[in-house]
């Protein structure tokens, strides 16, 4: 397999923090790597210096001549006022190639991307929505290596799903930048970790997540039993050293030479192992023996015509995981602001245990002041050091148990990173003993490292959780069970994720709505031709009925769209599950026959030759 790209020894630093240095790899062609790392390691930052955007302090980048390389930026760049349709034929204003192909590529990348309406503005557009215009416009683009960093950001489930299936079955390279393991899991078969605490400044295997995880758990097991063992010889190397021996002889002098590469080599493993560092998460209960927490019954709720969720009946306990997935829309921040007694159901009861103690992670972080500085918002009470179980801690201390540095302490909120952010909200919890955690999408922006620790506090805690999240690896291993807010079929619990996907695959549900419906990009017209050798009546046939087939196919989808769209009928279940199976279908002939277009001109191109 031939090397699509390397780096020799390549360095980059901002300011006096030193992000990677003699960084030296490569990634051959056809590989789906994942690249993972805790923030501030300098995963983006090498992104951005493979697709030629920075430039590394020293070292090279050597690419194979005539490779297109696409970046996936992590925020969404568009322009607010241009349709999809509009965005993508930019994309492309750069390519040698005319209207015809320009148009093909647009129609397929629609496909793909399964917009049913190409005349929408973008600022009409979902976050989820508008993420996936930005992956369209990038495979529209047709990369031989894509590079995307943190691309399920804003994606619902549907949306996560949808991703999946494109990068499972790429026919390009791709490097990704990704904290969602079990999306790693199912798209990457390469993952790379980056960080200071590896000899090379990373860690590469073949294989997937799981397999990366075993054997970085075993790598630096076995690094740190390295700096015992040297450390063990270290002493008596210095115990025959301090005996005074005289380096007259060649053999003393070579001895005393390999002492000091020896203390080389400790000191500099010793760095390393320093580095493998968590946040250190624990939160504490108040301590409360009541069984029944949270009593909810018949639960319903909707906005104006629009019913979220209703029905839902469950109990809450001590030491209980209730996780709450759904697309985006589907009402779970408003069921947690139920629960939290912000909000009043439109249907039903919630019963709360006397003098119940509730501790909120609000996804949006609005709990956080820009201009605070970081001391004030780890501590707000005030001084220099935090109250934690009773115990005064330094707020030094207590800043570098979330791996926050002291000359952080000084600098405003709206300077910190997104997963510094939340660190901030997650070290506040800990402040509040509480009986039960609402956590609205806790995981965002978290680190692999950090979600581990995450994961074990939650499991530890003695109080009741409910936690939203579309991380699928989290919510597997936290969750007692998994309420599904689903505005088609109805909310239900189930066991894990899978169950979920069974349900969805069963009920033939398509994979998200679109804000808006409409026409699609039509294909350029065709000239009628004779028939060609290898290209025949029927082709010539099929290929100058296709406009007219494709039309009558995307009309077919705007009219289920809109059907499934109009709340009247979505309170009709049976129809609606009807109706869904059949929005499926009409989204695959659309794909299929789009497709077919392109095989029909290849063929005809080839028969013109």
């Amino acid at each position: 397999m031939s090397v699509l790209f390397s780096t020799t020894e390549i360095s980059k630093t901002f300011g006096d923090d030193s992000l990677f240095s003699d960084l030296s790899f490569d990634v051959k062609k056809g590989e789906h790597l994942g690249l993972i790392g805790s923030n501030g390691s300098g995963k983006s930052t090498l992104l951005k210096i493979i697709a030629g955007m920075v430039l590394p302090d020293s070292g090279e980048v050597a690419v194979q001549k005539g490779q297109r390389i696409v970046y996936l930026a992590q925020e969404d760049v568009l322009d607010p006022d241009q349709t999809v349709e509009q965005t993508l034929y930019n994309s492309l204003s750069s390519f040698p190639m005319d209207d015809k192909e320009r148009h093909r590529r647009i129609n397929q990348a629609t496909g793909k991307g399964r917009f049913a309406d190409t005349n929408i503005l973008v600022k009409h557009l979902s976050g989820g929505w508008k993420k996936r215009l930005s992956i369209t416009r990038s495979l529209c683009m047709n990369p031989d290596l894509l590079l995307l960093d943190e691309p399920t950001n804003h994606l619902d489930i549907s949306g996560i799903l949808w991703l999946e299936q494109v990068l499972v079955s790429a026919p390009f390279s791709y490097i990704m930048v990704s904290h969602d393991r079990a999306f790693l899991e199912n798209v990457c078969k390469s993952i790379m970790e980056m960080g200071k605490f590896y000899a090379r400044g990373y860690f590469k295997i073949q294989g997937s997540y799981q397999v990366f995880e075993k054997e970085r758990q075993k790598f630096l097991a076995a690094q740190k039993k390295q700096q015992a063992s040297l450390a063990s010889k270290m002493r008596r190397e210095d115990q025959w050293l301090r005996q005074g021996p005289k380096a007259r002889t060649s053999k003393a002098r070579f001895r005393i030479d390999q002492a000091d590469k020896l203390r080389q080599d400790l000191g500099a493993l010793k760095q390393r192992n320093r580095h493998i560092a968590t946040v250190d998460i624990d939160f504490t209960t108040t301590g409360r023996q009541t069984r029944k927490l949270i009593q909810v019954h018949n639960l319903t709720k909707g906005f104006e015509k629009n019913c979220l969720f209703s029905g839902i009946t469950f109990e809450l306990g001590p030491g209980v995981c209730l996780g709450v997935v759904g697309e985006n829309g589907s009402g779970k921040s408003t069921f947690l602001s139920l629960l939290e007694k912000k909000t009043v159901p439109d249907l039903g009861t919630v019963k709360w245990a006397e003098g119940l103690k509730i501790a909120v992670y609000d996804q949006d972080r609005t709990q956080l002041d820009p201009e605070t500085l970081l001391r004030d918002a780890l501590n707000p009470a005030g001084g220099d050091s935090v109250n934690y179980l009773g115990k005064s801690v330094h707020v030094v201390t207590w800043a570098k148990r979330f791996l926050f540095m002291p000359d952080q302490l000084d600098m405003p909120v709206k300077r910190l990173s997104g997963g510094e952010k939340a660190r901030i909200i997650l070290a506040g919890l800990m402040l509040q003993p509480a009986d039960v955690l609402l956590l609205d999408e806790p995981t965002n922006d978290l680190d692999i490292l950090s979600l581990e620790v995450l994961e074990q506090s939650i499991q530890e805690f003695a109080g009741a959780v409910v936690i939203v999240s579309h991380d699928r690896y989290l919510m597997d291993r936290v969750c007692h069970r998994i309420l599904y807010l689903d505005p088609m079929a109805g909310a239900a619990f189930y066991k894990d994720f899978n169950q979920i996907l069974k349900a969805r695959h069963l009920q033939k549900q398509p994979l998200g709505k679109q804000a808006s419906s409409g026409s699609s990009v039509k294909p350029p017209p065709k000239k009628p031709s004779g028939p060609k050798p290898g290209f025949s009546y029927k082709d010539k046939y099929e290929l100058e009925h296709m406009e007219e087939n494709i039309l009558a196919a995307e009309a077919r989808v705007e009219t289920l769209h809109a059907k499934i769209q109009d709340p009247d009928f979505a309170a009709q279940v049976a129809q609606m599950t009807r109706a869904c199976k059949e929005l499926e279908q009409a989204e695959k002939q659309v794909q299929d026959l789009y497709t077919r277009w392109q095989i029909l001109e290849e063929k005809k191109a080839d028969a013109e030759k």
